[in-house]
């Protein structure tokens, strides 16, 4: 069964003003899949949150289960995004799998070509965000 995400009420708070506002995009399907995420997720004050969970501006490793491939991206707004910078928005299906999920978390990444399984490996959250 797939774990339940974890936001923080500010993360969940931006999520859900861009979800609304974001009604006309091109990325339809992730913005169903990131408010079917926003809907199960448990919310938590500031500060609480357990420094493994993956939130806005988390630095996160993630390994293909199947093929040992990592990845190091960080979760960004849109607007910030940069792929050759390892900044992937969290409108993008990779960052839709994993926001609120924890080291050691295994989730399903929907591709074109079938579903990836994935484990967070690492998860570094700086102070300043």
């Amino acid at each position: 069964m797939k774990p339940t995400p974890v936001l923080t009420i500010t993360d969940y708070n931006i999520l859900r003003k861009l979800v609304k506002n974001a009604k006309d995009s091109t990325n339809i399907r992730e913005i169903a899949l990131l408010t079917q995420e926003l809907d199960r997720a448990i919310i938590k004050k500031e500060g609480v949150l357990d420094a493994s969970i993956i939130r806005m501006n988390s630095h996160v490793t993630v390994e293909d289960i199947k093929t040992k491939q990592q990845m190091n991206i960080q979760i960004v707004m849109p607007s910030q995004s940069n792929i050759k910078d390892g900044k992937v928005s969290i409108l993008a299906p990779l960052s839709v799998a994993i926001i609120g999920f924890k080291e050691n978390d295994e989730v399903e990444w929907q591709l074109p070509a079938g579903i990836k399984n994935l484990k967070i490996i690492t998860v570094s959250n700086t102070t300043n965000d």
